[in-house]
């Protein structure tokens, strides 16, 4: 059975999502297929916490920032669903690039402003300073989950169609108005065939399929190498709960012995109800998305309990809960977002795009529609 769409987006993540709610508050006709159920964890947009981390000072970044904030909070409007906090973030380290992004930010908007790391061990006594600190106020905490659960809200409310169970096996591109979409319902708890696939015959279609997008476009579109990992961050345990905490940035200093053992630098912040969450950045194991372990790599595991000991006083390194996201990430860690005929394509965000959201559903939206382009650092031509 052939059926026909007008726009179909693919893969019901955070930036599928925000797609279906940009376009049906245009009024187009959208339909969502996720393959896992709502709320699932088997790629990059699940769990309660995401930096919404101001620290730029590239333009097109910076411009993306300040329109997804205003975004983001016309999402809380539209849903009732609160998604973020501005508990401010701290930078962190030996970063030669805090004083760009301190010149940078006052020209979007964004505050900025240096503390000595007396003042901020004061303010912040769960997190052990012993450099200049680079803080940005209007930054802080997105829920993650929330988030992808308003945008989906949002959208069907306009009148956006959300399938999920629904696996995108094949694609094929017609015509320059054509896609051809094979789709086959899966079980709800075992993710096995079940039913009779489908074909749908989209005008346009979106694929924001994150770790799968190599997959299912294989050769029909020339993307960019795609990386995909299986982090691993952890959430600690908090000694006291009355104490503030920001999200922070830590950067090691490469001419340092005691920094060793770091993976990478250091992003975390302060999860409600579950902790402390702190990671390394883009160091996981290399994997397939659909034979992943969910298990931790001991080393690095032992390496981010040591850094809890010795940067984050406020936690204890004994009692954590191990997390397992995965990354899609470029040779330069810029975005993949760009069309190709009647195809629009978000992928590779690097372990850096959830605060984007909003913005990034925006570009999707106005590809779709033949409107503008997208920035050009984000091309599928771009020289990565």
């Amino acid at each position: 059975m052939v059926t026909r769409a007008d726009v179909v987006v693919i893969g019901g993540g955070a930036m599928g999502s925000a797609a279906a709610w940009q376009l049906a508050r245009r009024g187009r006709d959208v339909t969502l297929l996720e393959r896992f159920g709502p709320g699932h964890t088997q790629g990059a947009s699940h769990g309660a916490s995401r930096n919404f981390n101001l620290s730029y000072a590239d333009d097109t970044y910076l411009s993306l920032l300040r329109e997804a904030l205003p975004l983001w909070r016309e999402l809380e409007a539209e849903s009732g669903v609160a998604v973020l906090d501005q508990v401010g973030l701290a930078n962190h380290g030996a970063n030669p690039a805090f004083d760009a992004v301190a010149s940078a930010l006052p020209t979007y908007g964004f505050e900025a402003a240096f503390m000595t790391p007396d003042e901020a061990g004061e303010r912040w006594p769960g997190i052990r300073f012993d450099a200049r600190v680079l803080f940005t106020p209007q930054a802080g905490r997105l829920n993650a989950d929330a988030a992808v659960s308003a945008l989906q809200q949002a959208a069907t409310a306009r009148g956006a169609v959300m399938r999920h169970h629904s696996r995108v096996v094949a694609i094929r591109v017609a015509s320059p108005d054509s896609v051809l979409v094979e789709v086959q319902p899966v079980d709800a708890v075992s993710g096995e065939p079940t039913g009779s696939r489908e074909t749908i015959d989209a005008r346009r279609v979106v694929v924001t399929l994150g770790a799968w997008t190599q997959k299912l476009l294989g050769s029909t579109v020339a993307l960019p190498r795609l990386v995909v990992t299986q982090e691993q961050p952890a959430h600690f345990a908090v000694r006291d709960p009355t104490i503030e905490w920001p999200g922070f940035n830590h950067a090691p200093s490469p001419l340092e012995p005691s920094y060793d053992y770091w993976r990478s630098p250091v992003y975390g912040m302060f999860t409600p109800g579950q902790g402390v969450k702190a990671g390394w950045h883009g160091t996981g194991a290399v994997i397939d998305p659909d034979a992943r372990t969910f298990v931790a790599e001991p080393a690095q595991l032992a390496a981010l309990q040591r850094y809890a000991r010795e940067w984050l006083p406020g936690v204890d390194a004994e009692s954590f809960v191990e997390i397992s996201c995965t990354y899609t990430s470029t040779p330069d860690s810029n975005f993949v977002v760009d069309s190709a005929g009647p195809l629009v394509i978000g992928a590779g965000f690097s372990g850096h795009g959830f605060k984007f959201t909003p913005a990034i559903g925006r570009i999707l939206a106005d590809l779709v529609e033949g409107e503008g382009r997208a920035p050009a650092l984000f091309s599928l031509a771009a020289t990565r």
